[in-house]
């Protein structure tokens, strides 16, 4: 993967080298004048949406053990810290470190994961319709944000009907994709088998509809709370008025795209092309020149991604926890929980 991705970020830079016109001293220009003040919100608002992580992760822990938010801050931290320096191969690394905290087994903070992500990935769609749908019909490129708008809807809706169907007959749902894709892949079919029976025990462990609504209510806030971290640090290039100006609603398409391009990040060479990304579509939507755009995709990075590496390395040094070996561990582990589920 490292090959392809170096390979993949070469290629690129020979083929667009020469087609587009990039300016290095207007790009040091505007991260210079940067406004820190806008940075800095921005950050703070990341890192409190980590403090909600862990806050939902402790109601989906509630049934089964009362644990504090506090005490699990620190594997929120380590674990997307090790996200961000190891890529998605080690987004295992915090249901891992909460498992061994709370000492409860592997697979039930899996399922825990599993849910969190389709709370993450519902909340976001509800919070991307909903801005879009006030976005100005004047705007440049409203087709966009309005067709951007209609799809997160459905994927809200479609997300729901998923959930409530595994919730009322998971272990059927997980049969017919066992049977259907394990005739192209018996490997591929037992996986997405696992992974569904893990997602309705996440939900099962939503015990009353007082937890959906925490949970529910959580996740929106906390996604609202990251869409206002994009605003801010477009902001904050504050010489540039195609960046200055950006409206919440706007900035939820840049959001739509910079989440897009991080679903399957490697290590490193995923931090430039997670800037690549972004600078193309605020280019591209916005108008920005590209200098700018990538200045501001350059910082994005820095406050959605980055900016919790020094917490992590704190709190590691703290918990006596390494990472390279912690992200090992957790990848080790769950690869050894799904076989112990297919074996049953």
């Amino acid at each position: 993967m490292w090959c392809v991705g170096v390979v993949a970020l070469v290629a690129v830079v020979a083929l667009f080298r020469d087609r587009v016109h990039f300016d290095w001293a207007v790009f040091w220009q505007q991260l210079r004048y940067v406004s820190l003040g806008h940075i800095a919100a921005g950050i703070v608002l990341i890192y409190a949406t980590y403090w909600l992580r862990a806050v939902r992760w402790s109601v989906f822990l509630s049934p089964t053990k009362k644990v504090s938010a506090g005490s699990l801050l620190g594997s929120q931290f380590i674990g997307f810290t090790a996200v961000a320096l190891f890529g998605r191969l080690a987004d295992l690394t915090r249901p891992y470190l909460v498992a061994r905290r709370v000492v409860l087994p592997l697979s039930t903070q899996v399922a825990v994961y599993t849910i969190e992500r389709m709370f993450d990935l519902g909340a976001a769609a509800v919070v991307f319709s909903c801005a879009l749908a006030f976005t100005p019909k004047n705007l440049p490129h409203h087709e966009v944000f309005v067709r951007a708008g209609v799809l997160s809807m459905g994927a809200t809706l479609a997300i729901a009907f998923f959930a409530a169907t595994v919730r009322m007959a998971g272990g059927a749902v997980s049969g017919f994709a066992r049977g259907t894709v394990g005739l192209l892949s018996k490997s591929a079919g037992e996986s997405i088998a696992t992974k569904i029976l893990g997602f309705r025990d996440g939900l099962n462990a939503l015990s009353s509809k007082r937890d959906f609504g925490v949970v529910a209510l959580i996740s929106l806030t906390m996604w609202v709370m990251i869409g206002f971290a994009y605003v801010q640090t477009a902001h904050a290039f504050v010489h540039t008025p195609e960046l200055a100006g950006l409206s919440f609603s706007r900035t939820m398409l840049l959001m739509a795209v910079s989440i897009g391009g991080s679903l399957l990040q490697l290590p490193i060479v995923g931090w430039f092309t997670q800037i690549a990304v972004t600078a193309t579509a605020m280019h591209t939507f916005y108008g920005a020149p590209v200098e700018a755009a990538t200045a501001c995709g350059a910082m994005l990075l820095v406050v959605t991604t980055l900016c919790i590496i020094p917490a992590g390395l704190i709190y590691s040094q703290v918990e006596h926890v390494s990472l390279k070996k912690v992200a090992e561990e957790s990848e080790a582990a769950a690869g050894a929980a799904v076989e112990a589920g297919d074996a049953g």
